[in-house]
């Protein structure tokens, strides 16, 4: 049995179903490293072999992993209420409001996010916390504004639209929950940042430091790689 952050963990009463797990997450991100969260609406049971969304739209292009009651704006850090909407709804996703103070994201199809990883530890580029599904990878990032990653979204020849950005206003589930897209996970663990200002709470690189890569690989990945067995 693994823990939040992937560590192996003995056993325990409160530990033998995924729900606490969910709910040990959630107040991890929120009390711990003071992002924003709150739950997803989740997956509807019992409906055949593909997993509908918990939403009343039927076409739902991200099932499970989306904010709907409540909505994006009642995220929160504050213990008491996690505590109170995973108690009601204990396999919620755990969904992170991106923007402000909180982590903004980029994420990109799976077999680019692939190669991306490779291609910046090549580099030797410390990444952040980077989250995975079979169908998308998402690399957390350091706080941006819309100019910032308007500016360096100009400077590029071509972008593709299977990158998407997540900033003020997005959405990220988070390990470990289970979405229309499969388990999330962590590809890459949060890791503490360095002692000092901040410290305990889990690095994250500047999107400028990224941007290219990802942007290279997705336009190099045929269809921009969909989907990755794990």
């Amino acid at each position: 049995m693994r823990d939040f952050l992937g560590r192996r963990r003995k056993p325990s009463p409160r530990r033998r179903s995924g729900r606490s797990t969910l709910l040990a997450a959630a107040l991890t991100c929120a009390t711990e490293w003071k992002w924003p969260v709150l739950p997803g609406v989740g997956l509807r049971p019992g409906h055949g072999r593909d997993p509908e969304c918990g939403c009343p739209h039927p076409d739902c292009v991200v099932p499970g992993a989306h904010p709907f009651d409540p909505g994006l704006l009642a995220a929160t850090t504050d213990a008491r209420m996690i505590e109170w909407w995973w108690t009601n709804r204990p396999d919620a996703p755990v969904v992170l409001a991106t923007g402000g103070p909180a982590p903004c994201a980029v994420s990109l199809p799976a077999v680019a996010g692939a190669r991306a990883l490779a291609a910046l530890d090549r580099q030797g580029v410390r990444l952040g916390p980077v989250v995975a599904t079979p169908a998308r990878w998402t690399l957390l990032v350091a706080p941006y504004s819309l100019e910032v990653l308007g500016e360096l979204l100009h400077a590029q020849d071509w972008v593709p639209g299977s990158l998407r950005f997540h900033g003020d206003g997005g959405y990220v589930a988070l390990p470990p929950s289970r979405t229309g897209a499969g388990r999330v996970r962590w590809e890459r663990a949060p890791r503490p940042a360095a002692a000092g200002a901040g410290a305990g709470t889990p690095w994250l690189p500047d999107v400028a430091t990224v941007v290219d890569v990802l942007v290279e690989e997705s336009a190099g990945t045929p269809g921009g790689g969909s989907r990755l067995a794990h």
